[in-house]
């Protein structure tokens, strides 16, 4: 049974100043990973089964005609990302010489480590191709996902049929919602600049859903969709050419995320679906729930300040709150409010 106690350290940093915690490890880190870019896609090996936290935050200077939204997209980022990792900095004219986060580390989500995991308050697809002699490795990529009202179901699902220029048959309810704001839809919309799939589309096994490109790429890292997983068009291709049919395809809600790496735990927290709130406001028990089973029996030891404040923050960015520990050496007791 894991047994975990508070953790104060000064070599962390105090709630406060959790963007700072970003730098812990960071140089061990970049130089442990086998790290390759695929222009935007990153992919990643993983050097055990235990191991959770993929990737390096890093920064650039933006150029006097940059947005953040084109060093989102040439980054392998989504809006909701960019911003959350960059408070302060205008979107659309962040200004020459500007120093820009682009927040590249991941916890990887709670699910088993094949095919597709889709985290949908994160925005974020993660695909665990088959693992060949160099081992196990992830790709992984911003979203679009669906608005309130038109939320992704979270359920396990397979990739069922692959579609190269897909035509669009929009579901009666999106053409009565487009109608009633004089927008009406035809029954089909054919391949092209006007199609909103895109060139690629895979469909998934339930009705009406898909994971597909978009004629709209600002809306990556969006709650835009009618509930359809959306991809940059240079994504869709990529992941395109390397998902099978038949893949299994899980789509999980996990605004909040543990990993462990070389002994050292971090948290990663993510802003929630509003219609979520009541579910993950404050909510320390389900860190605690997560801690317990990335550590595997282990003992560890935690600073709960700082993981109060990660989760106060929800930058998105994995932060160390604690690290593991001989059991022998923990002291059994419990989490307090």
């Amino acid at each position: 049974m894991a047994m975990f106690r508070s953790f104060k350290s000064a070599s962390l940093p105090r709630p406060g100043s959790v963007a700072s915690a970003l730098r812990v490890g960071a140089a061990a880190l970049w130089a442990a990973l086998c790290f390759s870019q695929d222009a935007a896609a990153a992919a990643y090996s993983l050097p055990n089964a235990d191991d959770s936290l993929v990737g390096v935050v890093s920064r650039v200077q933006a150029k006097h005609e940059d947005t953040l939204a084109d060093l989102a997209r040439l980054n392998g980022l989504g809006h909701s990302e960019i911003r959350l990792a960059n408070p302060g900095v205008d979107a659309w004219l962040p200004g020459q010489g500007t120093e820009v986060v682009l927040p590249n580390q991941f916890v990887l989500p709670a699910a088993p480590r094949q095919g597709l995991v889709l985290n949908i308050p994160e925005m974020r697809l993660y695909y665990f191709p088959p693992a060949d002699e160099a081992g196990l490795k992830v790709v992984t990529y911003p979203l679009g996902v669906g608005r309130e009202g038109w939320s992704t179901p979270y359920l396990s699902t397979r990739i069922i049929q692959k579609k190269v220029r897909p035509a669009w048959h929009p579901p009666e309810s999106v053409r009565k919602e487009h109608a009633e704001q004089g927008d009406p839809l035809p029954e089909r919309v054919e391949p092209g600049p006007d199609n909103p799939l895109g060139n690629y589309a895979m469909r998934l096994g339930l009705p009406e859903y898909l994971i597909h490109g978009t004629n709209k790429p600002y809306g990556i890292g969006m709650r835009v969709s009618h509930g359809c997983i959306r991809l940059y068009p240079e994504d869709i291709e990529r992941l395109f050419a390397r998902v099978a049919v038949g893949t299994p395809v899980r789509i999980v809600n996990q605004p909040f995320k543990v990993g462990r790496h070389q002994g050292k735990l971090y948290l990663e927290a993510h802003p929630y679906l509003e219609e979520d709130a009541e579910r993950f406001e404050g909510n320390l028990t389900s860190v605690v729930g997560m801690l317990v089973q990335v550590t595997g029996g282990d003992g560890y030891v935690v600073d709960w300040d700082l993981a109060k404040a990660v989760i106060a923050e929800k930058n998105g960015m994995p932060v160390q709150i604690g690290e593991i520990i001989a059991t022998a050496k923990a002291e059994a007791l419990p989490y307090e409010e």
